[in-house]
C-alpha cells in the first residue's frame, strides 16, 4: 500500500528559517506581535489581503469609524448583524495559535502582543495575562457611556427584538470593545505593549503588515532596546531590511516549526 505522508513543503528561505530558529533557540525571553495573517487559517479573513474583508466589501471599512458609528443608528444596525454573523464565533485556534502555548510553556514568551480581536490566541493555550489585545476584543460589548462590560453573545442574543440594543443599565450605546478609527488607544495598553518590546532578546512580528500604528512601532522600540527582529509575513513589510530573519513561508507551518526548534533547544 503506498504510503499516505505527504513531505512537509520546502522552506522558501531555508537559511532565513535556521537564522530565525537559532534567534528564538538562544533567546532568554522573546516578544510577539500578531496580527491578522495569523487567523486567516481559523477562517477569519484578513482586512486588505487580497481576500480581505475591506478588499472584498469597501463598504465595511467605513463601518468601521468610531463617529459614524456613534451618530448613525443604521451604521449601528449594520455593524451588529455584521458582528453576529462573523467567522469568529464558529473560528477554532489553528496550528499557529497552538504554537505559541508551546513556546509559553518553555518559559521564554514575555508576552504574546495582538491586533487581533478574536481572542484565539487564549483559547490556543496562551494564558489570558500574557496577551496583550491591543486593538481590544470583539468577545465583550462596552457601554460608551457607563463603560458596562457585556459578554457579546448576551447583546447579539438581543437581536432579533432590539436592532440596535442599548446598555441595560443606563441606555446608552454600545459597542464591541474593539478599537475603531478615530477612536483614542487604551495608553496602559500600549504602555504594556511597550514594555513588553522593551524587554526581550527578539522581537518577532508575525502575519502583520507593520504598517498601523502605533502597533508597528513596537518593533523600533524592541530594536531600540537590542532586541532582534523577525517578520513572519507572506507581504513585504517596512521593516523587513532591519530584520535578522525574514519568513514568507505559510504562517501555520513555519511558527510551529521554529516553535519545535525552540521546545528542542529547551530540552537539550
Amino acid at each position: 500500500m503506498a504510503s499516505t505522508t505527504t513531505d512537509p513543503a520546502p522552506l522558501a528561505d531555508p537559511e532565513g528559517f535556521e537564522r530565525a530558529a537559532d534567534l528564538l533557540a538562544s533567546a532568554g525571553r522573546v516578544t510577539v506581535l500578531t496580527g491578522a495573517g495569523v487567523s486567516t487559517d481559523s477562517g477569519i479573513p484578513d482586512y486588505r489581503g487580497p481576500n480581505g474583508l475591506w478588499t472584498k466589501d469597501p463598504a465595511a471599512e467605513a463601518l468601521a469609524d468610531f463617529d459614524t458609528y456613534m451618530g448613525d443608528v443604521d451604521v449601528r444596525r449594520q455593524v451588529w448583524l455584521r458582528r453576529r454573523a462573523h467567522h469568529v464565533w464558529t473560528a477554532e485556534p489553528n496550528a499557529a495559535h497552538r504554537a505559541f502555548a508551546d513556546l509559553d510553556a518553555t518559559g521564554r514568551l514575555r508576552a504574546l502582543i495582538t491586533q487581533n480581536i478574536d481572542g484565539l490566541h487564549q483559547r490556543g493555550g496562551v494564558p489570558a495575562d500574557r496577551v496583550i489585545e491591543v486593538h481590544g476584543t470583539m468577545l465583550w460589548v462596552v457601554c460608551t457611556a457607563c463603560g458596562l462590560r457585556t459578554p457579546s453573545p448576551q447583546v447579539l442574543a438581543r437581536l432579533d427584538e432590539e436592532s440596535d440594543p442599548r446598555c441595560p443599565k443606563c441606555g446608552g450605546i454600545q459597542k464591541s470593545d474593539t478599537i475603531s478609527f478615530g477612536q483614542r488607544l487604551n495608553p496602559d495598553v500600549i504602555e504594556e505593549a511597550a514594555r513588553a518590546a522593551r524587554e526581550c532578546d527578539v522581537f518577532v512580528a508575525v502575519g502583520t503588515s507593520l504598517t498601523v500604528h502605533p502597533a508597528a512601532g513596537l518593533c523600533d522600540v524592541a530594536m531600540m532596546a537590542r532586541a532582534s527582529l523577525v517578520v513572519v509575513n507572506a507581504e513585504p513589510t517596512p521593516y523587513d531590511d532591519f530584520a535578522g530573519a525574514v519568513l514568507r513561508d505559510p504562517i501555520g507551518t513555519v511558527i510551529p516549526a521554529l516553535v519545535r526548534r525552540v521546545t528542542e533547544a529547551a530540552r537539550s
